[in-house]
């Protein structure tokens, strides 16, 4: 996998985001927090808050 690829997407709002990456949907911004930093350690890599209710898992 090369460098600066998105690996899921965590959101609060399934409108706002499509694609082919995994998408994971949260019912509260805790859980989507929570969520985001697991994945970011399953997957080593990086969590990024858009600050729009999304937050992107990014290997560098």
């Amino acid at each position: 996998m090369s460098s600066g690829t998105i690996l899921a997407v965590v959101t609060l709002n399934m409108e706002r985001v499509s694609g082919g990456t995994p998408i994971f949907f949260a019912q509260n911004e805790e859980e989507q927090e929570r969520t985001a930093l697991y994945l970011a350690k399953i997957l080593d890599a990086m969590t990024h808050d858009l600050g729009n209710g999304i937050y992107v898992i990014v290997r560098h």
